[in-house]
């Protein structure tokens, strides 16, 4: 069977997952968000109550976090230690422990295993911050969504207000900030474009818009599907 990779590079708030799951229903094949599988690790150390910024303790609850993802109805489930954990994934505090635990090579080895099988054997849309540069360097095609700080916080301040999260728009400035310091200056696989990848500046744009500019890139792009 013929599986396709289409990658989705970028810092927090550009758009890539919104995008990234309209193009892979629009090619009707699966989206894979990578960053989910991050939280999910980042959950389990808050969980045991660790430090995500503490290397060696992170690094210690490693050999007992089972990731796994499944596919229902098309949309991707996260398990944790055989636990569906995809509803508490977009909490504030699991996506800022994130950002931390991201940083340690031995998380993103272990992780980068699985999202390489996971593409082996699917066909997907897959959305990150090192796709294109060293999970899926090969991805049929890469891109690279970017938008100013201020659109990105905004964004974000938005889809933490629809889920009720009480957060200040300067409040979410500071942590889109901190994690763009945090994923371009980690010296494993940090965030840069790859030198292939299309870059796209999703700012003052609707999601149609992009969607749409990035589907055209895509015509010569085919595959078995689901």
């Amino acid at each position: 069977m013929k599986t396709i990779a289409i990658a989705i590079d970028g810092p927090a708030g550009a758009g890539k997952s919104t995008i990234a799951k309209l193009v892979a229903n629009k090619l009707n094949i699966h989206y894979l968000d990578t960053g989910a599988m991050y939280r999910a690790v980042a959950l389990k150390v808050l969980k045991e109550g660790l430090d995500p910024s503490n290397h060696e303790e992170v690094i210690s609850v490693l050999p007992s976090t089972h990731i796994g993802v499944t596919y229902q109805y098309g949309l991707q489930r996260v398990y944790l230690d055989g636990e569906d954990v995809t509803h508490l994934l977009r909490q504030p505090e699991v996506a800022k422990a994130a950002s931390e635990v991201a940083v340690i090579p031995e998380v993103r080895m272990k992780l980068v295993e699985l999202q390489r099988s996971i593409a082996q054997n699917y066909s997907v849309v897959v959305d990150g911050r090192d796709i294109g540069t060293f999970v899926l360097p090969n991805a049929d095609k890469k891109f690279y969504l970017t938008a100013t700080l201020e659109e990105r916080s905004r964004r974000r301040w938005l889809e933490m207000r629809e889920k009720g999260y009480d957060q200040s728009l300067e409040e979410v400035k500071k942590e889109l900030e901190a994690r763009d310091k945090n994923d371009m200056s980690r010296a494993f696989a940090p965030l840069r474009k790859a030198e292939d990848a299309i870059l796209i500046d999703t700012t003052g744009k609707s999601i149609e818009q992009v969607a749409n500019e990035v589907c055209g890139y895509l015509r010569d792009i085919s595959a078995d599907g689901r």
